[in-house]
């Protein structure tokens, strides 16, 4: 069954397929570091939705869907961008490095430990893509 994009059944669905990624978790098992991800309004979005995720050396340990008026968690990474470039690199048509070089995405962060783990960015969309999903 379908989940909606942009619900905590969404991120907690997208935090299994992470963790039964045998992929995923050769491609992230020396990174440390946690995300929020912002998603900007745009579109049919009328106001940002932000995502907390946990990764630790291939695994994902915890997920969260901040509600606005929620104090944020301090994490070490934000990948921000508007909501149609999100559907773009959950849907493979925009790498998500190729997303910060563009600036299409804003990273607040350590750019260069994001840029050494290129490939568990890639196993990031790829789960995304493998969650039912249906979009606004």
């Amino acid at each position: 069954m379908a989940k909606k994009f942009l619900t905590k059944e969404w991120i907690e669905e997208y935090k299994e397929v992470i963790n039964n990624s045998p992929s995923y978790k050769e491609a992230a098992k020396t990174w440390e570091g946690d995300f929020l991800f912002v998603i900007q309004p745009d579109g049919p979005l009328k106001e940002a939705v932000t995502y907390y995720i946990d990764l630790w050396h291939g695994d994902c340990r915890g997920v969260d869907l901040i509600d606005n008026g929620k104090t944020k968690p301090v994490t070490e990474f934000q990948y921000i961008g508007k909501y149609s470039e999100w559907l773009k690199v959950i849907r493979g048509e925009l790498d998500p490095i190729k997303g910060i070089l563009t600036r299409k995405f804003k990273l607040v962060g350590d750019k260069g430990k994001v840029m050494r783990a290129t490939k568990a960015a890639k196993e990031l969309v790829n789960s995304a893509q493998k969650v039912d999903t249906e979009f606004l």
